[in-house]
């Protein structure tokens, strides 16, 4: 079925803002060879300001410390972003798999129609580096004077030998186990 076929029976209005074109970034998901685990990395250069992905997110409407432990190492803070009530997001694509750095070479920022997140380059990325986002930037920015996202929600990390991690055949085993 054709995205037309599909929206033809909302008003034209509301047809435009339910479309959202998806294209996956140049990058790859690689082992970072460090207690962070996996990373994303630029399968090409890209220009500083250049936009690597739009990804979707999936709102939940909850208090972030009402939210399992897990969930919290994945998710933004949408309330921030979208100037909305309390609430968080969990990016699609690539968008929750990138890791912290501080200062990082992309941002991200909250679009509202359709909801979602865009990553751009706040400097020139070589092809091969890794994409990085900054955790504790309110509002989706590159740096922070504090640096310990980490602490202030309780999550240390703890390296971890691959075969002390879970297997399964849907999962790439990290370098890592986040505890709680």
């Amino acid at each position: 079925m054709h995205d037309e076929d599909r929206t033809s029976n909302l008003e034209p209005g509301l047809r435009e803002r339910q479309r959202m074109v998806i294209s996956p970034p140049d990058a790859y998901i690689a082992d970072t060879r460090s207690p962070r685990g996996r990373g994303v990395f630029a399968r090409r250069d890209y220009a500083a300001g250049e936009i690597v992905e739009r990804c979707p997110v999936i709102i939940i409407e909850q208090p972030f410390a009402s939210l399992p432990g897990i969930l919290r190492t994945i998710v933004f803070n949408w309330a921030a972003l979208a100037k909305t009530g309390e609430s968080s997001a969990i990016a699609l694509g690539f968008g929750s798999m990138y890791n912290h750095d501080n200062p990082a070479n992309m941002r991200y920022e909250a679009t509202d129609e359709p909801h979602a997140l865009v990553f751009s380059t706040v400097r020139p990325v070589a092809e091969g580096e890794e994409l990085t986002i900054n955790y504790n930037a309110v509002g989706g920015g590159p740096s922070w004077e504090d640096n310990h996202w980490f602490d202030r929600h309780g999550i240390k990390c703890i390296a971890a030998p691959a075969e002390a991690l879970p297997s399964s055949p849907h999962l790439t085993r990290s370098a890592f186990l986040l505890e709680r």
